[in-house]
């Protein structure tokens, strides 16, 4: 298969909500044939390439990505360091490294435009919550944070690690919570008690990973994103978590639906613009 050939929808209708310029897209992944998937992590799915995510880019009205590693590469960040060659200055990437990877190797990843590391507490996960609090200190010196994705009911068993971050860290699809719950739910209200803390950023993406009432506004995770917005607009990051991996082809998201929620869970014109470009430019150094 050539490594240019969209296996998804790179074009369609015009979303409604217009993009302000330099909108970051803070959640992306990049797969090319050229990288083998590594022990531990589920099979590649089909090429998704830089080429691919720049007429993504194009359609939805998007300027820069974070480029964040996969499971199915696991510790082998050659693929992210390919990708963000390829995107220039437009991209940063979120690693996988441990405690124990070496000064130069950390050089060599900030050098090529690695901002974060990612912690994955899911199945498949390369490293979890156990190990959180040690890679955060071994990337700090470098200007990296971490990047959380677990399900949202295990925060309060994790409140007090969270806690004890120093500088921001970011949890993924607004809290993703595996089953929804309501606002006043205890593990929504441990989420928003550490976004009051003033370092948590949340990715306000991938509802369709696990709302019940589905799109186009994803009623169940939205109650919760408008939540997250009102508490911390300043800290709030939006993403496509494009190519949706392991999404079967049937249940596919509309991605103009991923970008065109915001206009119901952030109606005001400046709080979009805030969570399009300025939260995470500032964040990840653009």
């Amino acid at each position: 298969m050539p490594t240019d050939h969209p296996p998804r929808p790179l074009s369609g209708r015009a979303p409604r909500l217009q993009t302000p310029p330099g909108v970051v897209d803070t959640h992306i992944h990049i797969f090319t044939e050229g990288h083998a998937g590594q022990p531990g992590g589920p099979p590649p799915p089909e090429p998704a390439t830089v080429a691919n995510y720049r007429r993504f880019q194009q359609w939805l009205g998007l300027a820069k990505a974070v480029v964040v590693q996969s499971n199915a590469y696991q510790f082998d960040n050659a693929c992210l360091l390919e990708a963000l060659a390829a995107f220039g200055g437009d991209a940063r990437g979120i690693a996988v490294v441990t405690p124990e990877t070496d000064d130069a190797t950390l050089e060599r990843l900030t050098a090529a435009g690695v901002r974060g590391a990612r912690i994955m507490n899911l199945p498949t996960g390369a490293v979890g919550l156990d190990r959180m609090e040690a890679v955060a200190a071994r990337i700090r010196p470098f200007g990296w944070h971490v990047i959380v994705q677990l399900d949202g009911r295990e925060l309060p068993g994790h409140e007090a690690a969270l806690k004890r971050l120093e500088g921001p860290y970011v949890i993924d699809h607004v809290g993703k919570f595996l089953e929804p719950v309501a606002p006043d739910h205890e593990s929504f209200r441990c989420l928003l008690r550490l976004v009051g803390r003033g370092n948590c950023y949340v990715k306000l993406s991938a509802p369709y990973e696990t709302s019940k009432s589905g799109a186009p506004l994803f009623e169940d995770v939205g109650r919760l994103a408008k939540a997250l917005v009102a508490a911390a607009p300043e800290r709030m990051l939006w993403a496509s978590n494009w190519p949706h991996v392991g999404v079967p082809r049937a249940r596919y998201p509309d991605d103009v639906d991923l970008l065109d929620v915001l206009l119901d869970w952030a109606p005001d014109e400046a709080t979009r613009r805030a969570i399009l470009v300025d939260n995470p430019s500032g964040l990840y150094d653009f």
